[in-house]
């Protein structure tokens, strides 16, 4: 029998905190990640900041939960992900900025078709609409790179450059990644396309900050953005990832397997009191003809 979904209420969920200069913030996002049922492991990477916030993410290192780790210089976002995922035992994971835009309440609806055996792969998708820190070509660039995501590998994606990305920590490491800075956002939904594995897409809420507020992004990382997802189009499959991967095989065909629409409390409860399933009970688990 089935066991009832947990909505992402059980620990299973490893976080990779990257922070730089965050000093003003960090303290407080730790603190939410913190509060979340569904959080297991908190990785905190501090990459070299010339300011306090690895004196703000020291308070948290008496809890059993958090690993504090720390770069001897600047090495970038991507260099700080890629650290932190080798320290994860959790087994998902979700990147989280430290600059408040995301926010860590969203992350049981994030884990919950993941921990279903639905996808291996979530990325949130933020609402744009009201918000007013971020400039008319901000919105225009993220389009723009979202859509020549879609166009490049033959997806439909919502929001390609999200900062809340979230899929098994066994798929992620298995990604090749090698981006050190913003690259690493547009390389993880590459390589992620490139081996065959559907994006499902929540949405989230989203507060983003002004360029005077520390946002860190610039238009030239939408051009090296479009760089990248050109690169890993254009590459051979043996060239990103090597060698054939069974796992890749075995896990495609899971999902295959998985029902399409998620379960409900109750649902099998009610099958088992009945003392046999409902007629149309297996529609749940029946994908349709292709």
């Amino acid at each position: 029998m089935a066991a009832e979904p947990d909505n992402g209420a059980s620990p299973a969920l490893g976080v990779i905190v990257p922070a730089y200069n965050e000093e003003a913030t960090v303290g407080r996002i730790i603190r939410r990640v913190l509060l979340q049922d569904c959080v297991q492991q908190v990785v905190i990477v501090d990459d070299c900041s010339s300011d306090r916030t690895f004196d703000r993410v020291e308070a948290f290192k008496d809890d059993p939960r958090v690993v504090l780790l720390r770069h001897d210089r600047n090495m970038g976002k991507g260099a700080a992900i890629r650290t932190g995922l080798a320290a994860v035992t959790a087994p998902v994971v979700v990147i989280q900025d430290a600059d408040l835009e995301y926010d860590p309440v969203d992350y049981p609806k994030l884990i919950g078709p993941i921990l279903e055996g639905r996808a291996d792969v979530v990325y949130g998708v933020r609402g744009f609409a009201g918000q007013t820190a971020y400039s008319y070509w901000f919105v225009r660039g993220n389009r723009l790179v979202t859509t020549a995501t879609n166009i490049l590998f033959n997806c439909y994606i919502q929001d390609m450059e999200t900062g809340f990305k979230v899929m098994r920590t066994s798929l992620m490491r298995r990604l090749g990644l090698s981006g050190n800075r913003f690259d690493i956002e547009p390389e993880i939904t590459g390589r992620v396309l490139r081996l065959g594995y559907r994006i499902h897409e929540v949405p989230i809420d989203y507060y983003a900050r002004s360029r005077e507020e520390g946002k860190k992004l610039t238009w030239k990382d939408g051009v090296k953005a479009l760089v990248t997802l050109a690169r890993i189009r254009l590459a051979s499959r043996r060239r990103l990832f090597g060698a054939e991967d069974v796992y890749h095989r075995e896990r495609h065909a899971e999902l295959a397997a998985a029902p399409r629409l998620p379960a409900i409390p109750g649902e099998r409860h009610v099958e088992v009191q009945s003392g046999e399933p409902h007629p149309e009970a297996d529609l749940l688990n029946r994908r349709p003809n292709s």
